[in-house]
């Protein structure tokens, strides 16, 4: 039979089952809001570990418990921390309240984990108490943001590291794609020749902007309202705390925090949140252009461009045999259609804030966390799946080079304008090759063709005909 154990809140006694580690207050919220039907964000969770872990050791520097206690304490956040009591924070990531059942819940696990580590029984609060010692001189409006703050952090170094991976990925294809010329398109027209080379360094310089814009958004992210309890006033916080908690929290995380001098303004507002997440979106809108490039690169691969050979992943089709499909862009892009969405919401919950405090926490720090999270996975999902293994089709490149009317800029500065507007008149009536119309006019030698179209040509910044003919 299950046992039970009685917990009471302002609302009144519940029972709870007595080997489980949350309390009443958890056990409200998740009664609450069944609404997500998804966790706390697992970064959030060892984020309030790192909180709590700072905070009672300020707490026990200033005298409040004795060693034995502390002790209990301590490894109790220590495991939250890293991740040993996620199964526990079973409050939905959408709720009511600013993440008070956050924090309650991960009070009362807290609680009861230490006191199993001090040999007695789970609800004992008299002993360790989720509101006099876990959370003794916080409230959620400081610890939430703060945890909030450090998770984004934690995140941004993970996405950072992806994102390097990912342009440096480019970078390779570029150094290995130098050599082939092809068609560059405007408006999905034919336009100049290029070569496949400086199309994979384009995307490698977009990434290596978001990796700079990421790794600008920890500076953001390091100023705390940590100590402000309520609004930002410190009520029933000592000054001594206030002053020593955040620095405890530097120590524990290694991350360069620092306390709000305004801590009424850093509890009030959260504009912060829609930079990040604006600087996820730029990340997002670059990741959704280039994942489609390579899938319209790819396309066919008979009747479609087919200028890239993606790497197979898996069959494309229940009814088509042979068909595989580009689903590693296609899930990168997906994933940066719901960062761009998330922004959405980040915004809009972050404008809605009154007074005081902004009660949308919840869904600002669900829709963060998720588009860090889903960056990360695409970015690296994108770079070991897709971009590692992505392959040149030199023969259709140079078939279209040879056919396409787009070839012809490259000759005006040998031919002239009007010659090069015949030949490409006559190409597309008789739809034949511009190479093979060049020579048999006898305008250029194959070897004069090719030299013109060589990558060394298309490539070289402006023209030495032209520049001769400038001066």
């Amino acid at each position: 039979m299950i046992r039970y154990r009685i917990e009471r809140d302002l609302l009144g006694e519940r029972e709870i089952p007595a080997d489980l580690l949350y309390g009443v207050h958890t056990l409200r919220g998740m009664e609450n809001f069944p609404l997500s039907r998804r966790p706390v964000n697992a970064e959030l969770i060892h984020a309030f570990g790192a909180v709590k872990l700072a905070s009672a050791r300020a707490n026990h520097r200033l005298g409040w418990w004795d060693d034995t206690k502390f002790s209990a304490i301590e490894q109790a956040c220590s495991e939250m921390m890293e991740g040993r009591l996620d199964q526990h924070i079973l409050v939905d990531a959408l709720q009511g309240g600013a993440g008070t059942s956050t924090n309650m819940n991960v009070n009362e696990v807290l609680a009861n984990r230490a006191l199993q580590i001090l040999d007695l029984p789970l609800g004992e609060y008299t002993t360790v108490s989720p509101l006099e010692d876990i959370n003794l001189h916080q409230s959620t409006n400081d610890t939430y943001p703060t945890a909030l703050k450090v998770a984004a952090i934690w995140r941004l170094r993970l996405l950072e590291k992806e994102l390097v991976g990912l342009l440096e990925g480019f970078q390779e294809k570029e150094k290995a794609f130098a050599h082939i010329v092809k068609i560059g398109r405007t408006q999905l027209q034919d336009a100049v020749l290029v070569t496949l080379g400086r199309e994979m360094s384009a995307y490698a310089e977009a990434f290596g902007r978001d990796r700079w814009r990421v790794y600008k958004c920890e500076e953001r992210l390091r100023v705390l309202n940590l100590g402000g309890t309520a609004i930002g006033t410190g009520l029933a916080a000592p000054r001594q705390y206030i002053f020593q908690v955040v620095e405890d929290l530097r120590t524990i995380t290694g991350l360069g925090l620092a306390r709000a001098e305004n801590l009424i303004e850093a509890t009030q507002n959260t504009d912060t949140f829609v930079e990040v997440s604006g600087i996820l979106k730029a990340c997002a809108s670059n990741l959704l252009k280039v994942a489609g490039d390579i899938r319209l690169l790819s396309s066919g691969p008979d009747a479609g461009f087919g200028e890239l050979r993606l790497p197979p992943r898996q069959a494309g089709s229940s009814i088509m045999p042979g068909k595989v499909n580009p689903v590693i862009p296609e899930a990168v892009s997906q994933a940066a259609m719901v960062v761009m969405a998330n922004d959405q919401a980040i915004t809009f919950a972050c404008s809605m804030g009154n007074l005081e405090l902004n009660p949308f926490l919840p869904l600002i720090a669900d829709a963060l966390l998720g588009s860090l999270d889903l960056l990360t996975n695409a970015c690296s999902i994108f770079s070991r799946l897709c971009i590692s293994g992505l392959e040149a089709d030199e023969g259709r490149c140079r078939a279209y080079v040879e056919s396409s009317t787009a070839s012809v800029t490259a000759l005006v500065d040998s031919i002239g304008y009007h010659a090069a507007q015949d030949i490409s008149a006559e190409a597309v009536l008789s739809g034949r090759g511009i190479r093979n119309i060049i020579i048999e006019r006898g305008l250029l030698t194959p070897e004069m063709f090719d030299e013109l179209v060589s990558a060394e040509s298309v490539t070289r910044l402006g023209s030495p005909l032209r520049r001769e003919r400038d001066q």
